[in-house]
């Protein structure tokens, strides 16, 4: 076929689609699978992707019952009520699953059969349960967002809370803060507690930025100095213009998590406080900006910031209890909390009636348990206890209600090793032999973290939790 240049060639009209059988071949092209049946329900055409998912092929299906190749058609439907159908989800064989519209076909007011487009949309559901499992992650990893709703707020947190709401809150404006306490505690949701005060008490506006940074994250100081102040084009090797952190957290709030990594970069960020000013990496035009710093770390900030800088910080000092120091009653009331929290979580991700209790002997065995990594240790027991307890998404299609029961097979510990309170019992159930030691030791340096090792551990015959692993490595890195 030449291409139309001049009067006298070759045109393409409608009728050459069929003449030549360009239609049949644009239709094979097609990503959906149609098929076309006359009113017997005798297959008069199918495309190559129809016949693929049939594992057939056209010249096999053509004169013959669509039944014999899609066993539950919709078009069965359309030649018994002569009517639509649209959007019609249906399983085949196997986990195939695809979304269907079938149509009747008239020719000269009378019925004459009908036509199915379809597609598999097996990964698009695959791609769905990816997400609400996703969803339901980030729901159950969510911070509270009011301080009224956090656990120990009459007990153990309130006077760290009062303290809190008086770092935005008191007459005399705004103050820098840090916050100190060991990893897991909720040093990150008391930074977010303050900035939604900050908010509701008209300190901040609406949309005033939250910026968070872990300084710690970085493989050194000059990184993490670059993501904070911003950088020049030609400041270094490869650099480019870059807007930094206490820039996009202007008007509003910038978290340093692990401040006490920036190390010798402390001097801009104590002119930053003190002159409302900073000075992006490279350049030598000062930026203003108006901006609370709230500083955590894990260390004594103390020990290893500057001391004008620490000084400046501290306004308000904010310690956060370890689990270890709260009260028995308010270890319950998290657990309670966390269990709510995943049963609500799973009520609205897939509108199913959730029915979950905890065997007594596991909620005890959880509760009884030592949790070095602190609260966020002990939600992630909880939530991993509930995963494997429960059925998968797949298992609960059509269900509006399902029961479950967390028993002590299902923890991600056993109950007897790890039911233990006091760090001195804990210490002494993390001991190892020799040869294990050396082995994690091994793969820590080759950058596996304790999760990944007690994987590995497997394949050398040791069954170890990654908590054990965990504590050992940070043992381990105390010592030094």
């Amino acid at each position: 076929m030449k291409k139309c240049c001049n009067a006298g060639d070759f045109i393409l009209k409608y009728e050459d689609l069929y003449k030549h059988k360009l239609l049949e071949k644009i239709l094979d092209y097609c990503k959906d699978g149609i098929n076309v049946v006359n009113s017997d329900g005798i297959l008069v055409y199918s495309n190559k992707i129809s016949a693929d998912y049939a594992n057939s092929n056209r010249s096999d299906m053509i004169g013959k019952h669509i039944a014999a190749f899609y066993p539950q058609a919709a078009v069965l439907k359309v030649l018994k009520n002569k009517n639509a159908l649209l959007d019609k989800k249906i399983h085949y064989v196997g986990k195939k699953k695809y979304v269907i519209s079938s149509y009747p076909i008239y020719i000269d007011n009378e019925f004459q059969g009908a036509f199915s487009v379809f597609q598999d949309i097996q990964e698009i559901e695959e791609l769905n349960n990816r997400i609400k499992s996703l969803e339901l992650h980030l729901t159950l990893s969510r911070p509270e967002d009011n301080i009224s709703s956090v656990i120990g707020n009459t007990g153990s947190l309130q006077n760290v809370l009062v303290r809190a709401k008086r770092t935005v809150g008191s007459l005399a404006g705004p103050r820098h803060s840090i916050i100190i306490g060991e990893s897991g505690t909720g040093k990150t949701m008391l930074a977010n507690l303050i900035y939604k005060y900050a908010i509701d008490v008209g300190v901040l506006d609406k949309k005033a930025p939250f910026i968070e940074i872990n300084c710690g994250q970085f493989t050194n100081p000059d990184i993490a100095a670059v993501e904070i102040f911003g950088s020049e084009e030609g400041a270094y090797t490869g650099s480019k213009q870059k807007k930094g952190l206490f820039e996009q957290a202007n008007g509003g709030i910038l978290f340093l998590d692990e401040a006490h990594a920036l190390e010798k970069y402390q001097t801009l960020l104590l002119k930053a406080i003190e002159s409302g000013r900073i000075r992006r990496i490279g350049c030598s035009r000062d930026i203003a900006v108006d901006v609370i710093i709230i500083a955590a770390s894990t260390k004594n900030l103390k020990e290893e910031m500057l001391p004008e800088l620490y000084q400046r910080l501290a306004q308000y000092e904010l310690y956060i209890p370890s689990l270890m120091e709260r009260s028995f009653e308010e270890k319950r009331s998290l657990f309670n909390h966390f269990v709510d929290k995943y049963i609500r979580a799973v009520e609205n991700l897939h509108g199913i009636n959730f029915n979950l209790s905890f065997n007594k002997d596991a909620e005890e065995a959880i509760l009884s348990a030592n949790y070095p990594r602190n609260i966020r240790q002990l939600r992630d027991v909880i939530n991993y206890s509930i995963d494997a307890s429960t059925p998968l998404i797949s298992d609960i299609k059509g269900k509006d209600t399902i029961y479950v029961i967390v028993d002590k097979e299902h923890l991600p510990f056993e109950p007897d090793d790890q039911s233990v309170t006091t760090k001195a019992k804990h210490e002494k159930k993390i001991n190892l032999d020799k040869r294990a030691e050396i082995i994690i030791k091994d793969y820590h340096n080759l950058g596996y973290g304790p999760r990944r090792i007690a994987q590995k551990m497997l394949n050398e015959g040791y069954e170890i939790e990654y908590y054990r692993i965990a504590y050992y490595l940070r043992k381990l890195k105390s010592q030094f």
